[in-house]
């Protein structure tokens, strides 16, 4: 106890100088962002005094939050790469639950095509390693996955001892991230939704 009040004066003044620093970048900012930043001040010190758990690494690349990592690729497309893909999207009517639930650990994954269809934004949450998880995609759907980055300009194909490296070459990790329940994994969801459909049956037939 005592070495943590000791050490609150400290904290308190490292909270500040950041609060400063924060200040002096928005010296030239949009007047809306200025009176924000007075709006907000004293709530950004408290959250910055008592901050919750930071980002952390999902591996080889990419941030985790608790057992859920995150995957963000931006990458060229190839020639005819976005009609290609567009179209097996549209075939499975955008929905591609069948394909990622087989991944087991896959949480969300959405396709962005941008700058006139030569672009695409990539983006999946997932339990754990990146490794681990590009490992499952191989072992569990590597043809559905094949479908889908044959699109995208020089994949080499998932089989391809290339493929992590040409992955790697064209994923942004998350500067920030957003978890609602970052220690429960698909599996644990799951487990948790069938607990809650038996009490609620259960419920029904006592009622």
């Amino acid at each position: 106890m005592a070495t943590a009040t000791a050490l609150k004066p400290e904290q308190d003044s490292t909270v500040e100088k950041k609060i400063q620093q924060f200040r002096e970048l928005f010296a030239d900012a949009p007047e809306i962002g200025k009176k924000a930043l007075e709006n907000a001040v004293q709530v950004l010190k408290s959250q910055a005094s008592d901050p919750p758990p930071p980002i952390e690494s999902a591996g080889r690349v990419g941030a985790r939050l608790g057992k859920v990592s995150e995957l963000t690729i931006i990458v060229p497309l190839a020639q005819g790469g976005a009609q290609r893909l567009r179209a097996f999207l549209r075939l499975l009517g955008g929905n591609l639950s069948q394909g990622a639930d087989k991944v087991g650990t896959l949480h969300t994954m959405r396709f962005v095509f941008f700058d006139n269809d030569t672009r695409l934004l990539f983006a999946t949450a997932y339990d754990g390693d990146w490794d681990t998880y590009i490992d499952d995609f191989v072992a569990k759907i590597p043809d559905y996955l094949d479908i889908i980055d044959s699109a995208w300009d020089g994949w080499p194909g998932i089989r391809s001892p290339g493929a992590k490296d040409y992955l790697v070459k064209h994923q942004i990790t998350a500067e920030g991230w957003y978890v609602a329940y970052p220690d429960l994994t698909v599996a644990e969801i799951q487990r948790l939704q069938r607990i809650g459909k038996a009490v609620d049956e259960f419920l029904d037939k006592i009622g």
